[in-house]
């Protein structure tokens, strides 16, 4: 598995504005602060019953990193549930999550 370069990502500043709700790109960012990498993301509007593909492909998001992530899907919608597998196969989804509301989204671990 190929370790995901966010260099870029992490020395520009960041500014997360929320996407509006029409049929474009929705953009926010991805933060992993757990305590373990992030191997899987998966999303999926919410009401559909199947996940989207895993939108890091080969890469991974290393514990303590972040990424600006953009679903390209063609659809107006900013809820969506996520799913994250993270390195030790442990499996978290969250559901109805508004996207476009947060403009960011954290992965913390479980208190």
């Amino acid at each position: 598995m190929k370790s995901f370069t966010l260099a870029v990502a992490l020395t520009l500043p960041v500014l997360t504005f929320p996407a509006a709700a029409q049929a474009e790109d929705l953009e926010f960012m991805l933060t992993n602060l757990s305590s373990r990498a992030l191997v899987i993301f998966q999303t999926s509007p919410t009401g559909v019953e199947s996940w989207e593909e895993d939108v890091f492909g080969e890469n991974y998001l290393p514990s303590g990193n972040q990424v600006p992530i953009t679903i390209a899907d063609g659809r107006d919608v900013c809820v969506y549930d996520l799913r994250f597998v993270m390195e030790d196969e442990a499996v978290l989804e969250h559901f109805e999550v508004d996207l476009c509301e947060m403009g960011e989204y954290t992965l913390q671990d479980a208190e």
